[in-house]
């Protein structure tokens, strides 16, 4: 069951995660008609300015629902093949029998058994963009580094695979959607970022939502403060990055808004059709970034709550976090961000230690879905 919107509720949770440690929390919550949007803590330390609301911020892999609906409107219009071998688009990138077996669905929903391009060494580069070997100094030397796609995913497609195609659980991977953003480009003559911008973005209406084409991005924005898991101590500062690295699967920037407002576009149809969508909720068994394993669609997941199954897609960088969800209906939505990441110390198996933020949100997260706690 879902209660009507509480403000004074919102507004307490919204208080609590910034409590609790958060330098900045901003969110907007729907439920029909009802519109509430809340800002707590500030957008920079060192000068003590608030956030708000209207706050621009990188999304991360909330970027991989915009994908994955450009694909499908491809299907659609018969481009792509749904279940359509890769290998017949990109014979190149994924070769031989490999390329002959992932099929274009394997790559949205993470059952191709592609490594993770973020676990191997980029050349020259080490050890970014490696996630256990970065450091503090390796993302201070490569803020403003630019990725060619076509190596990382070659990282990937080299390195040993996760699992046989189509195998699960599958394995979140972003070597899937730097190549769905080839794909893109293959079987539309221009850019992944343009064909993605006119035909998802503006046709949601967004305002404030793009690709960033270099480390920096204007609008009213907050810092992105990096703790790498205490290993950076005080939290720094990343809010200027260069996202080549992450492309079509975590580097769209957008606000609450626009992120409330492209999901419900979604879920009424606007974006893909209905049938579409229907794939779109097709779930697998899927080992998440978090090593846990999560039901996983064509670019959304869900999130089961007293309230009911809600639909959506969460995204970190470094610095910045977001979380976007929105009932089946359409009804109520969330979308939420946050400026800090990886804000959890590391206990001696190298787990994650339990943080007051992770209480704080997840109270967050019920009052806004369901207008509990």
């Amino acid at each position: 069951m879902r209660n009507p919107l509480d403000p004074a509720k919102l507004n307490t949770a919204l208080e609590n995660v910034h409590r609790a440690g958060m330098p900045g929390v901003f969110a907007e919550v729907r439920d029909g008609d009802q519109v509430w949007r809340g800002a707590a803590g500030v957008a920079d330390l060192a000068t003590g300015r608030p956030v708000t609301a209207d706050m621009r911020h990188r999304v991360g892999s909330i970027t991989k629902t915009f994908t994955a609906a450009a694909v499908l409107q491809q299907v659609e219009s018969g481009q792509i093949g749904l279940d359509a071998p890769i290998g017949r688009y990109l014979p190149k990138l994924v070769p031989g029998a490999r390329g002959d077996a992932i099929t274009v669905r394997m790559l949205i929903n993470h059952t191709s058994g592609l490594a993770e391009f973020l676990s191997y060494a980029y050349p020259s580069l080490k050890p970014f963009p490696v996630l256990a070997d970065t450091t503090p100094q390796s993302l201070d030397d490569h803020r403003h580094t630019r990725f060619d796609p076509i190596e990382l995913i070659e990282l990937g497609v080299t390195a040993p695979a996760f699992s046989a195609p189509g195998g699960t659980p599958g394995l979140y991977s972003n070597t899937n959607y730097l190549l769905l953003g080839q794909l893109l480009e293959h079987v539309t003559g221009t850019t992944a970022e343009k064909y993605v911008t006119q035909n998802v973005i503006e046709r949601a209406g967004l305002q404030d939502t793009e690709f960033p084409d270099g480390p920096a991005f204007n609008g009213p924005r907050s810092q992105a403060y990096e703790s790498w898991f205490g290993m950076i101590e005080p939290p720094r500062d990343f809010s200027v990055f260069d996202m080549s690295y992450a492309w079509l699967a975590a580097s769209l920037v957008s606000t609450v808004a626009d992120l409330n407002r492209f999901y419900g576009s979604l879920f009424a149809g606007e974006i893909v059709s209905p049938s579409s969508l229907a794939e779109m909720r097709r779930t697998v068994r899927v080992l998440s970034q978090e090593m846990k394993i999560i039901d996983y669609g064509l670019g959304l997941y869900p999130m089961e709550t007293p309230g009911g199954t809600f639909w959506g897609h969460g995204g970190t960088v470094w610095g910045s976090g977001a979380l976007a969800m929105t009932s089946a209906d359409g009804q109520r939505q969330m979308s939420v961000a946050v400026n800090m990441q990886r804000w959890n110390r590391l206990d001696s198996t190298g787990a994650p230690r339990p943080h007051p933020i992770d209480d704080a949100l997840a109270a967050l997260y019920s009052v806004a879905m369901c207008g509990e706690r």
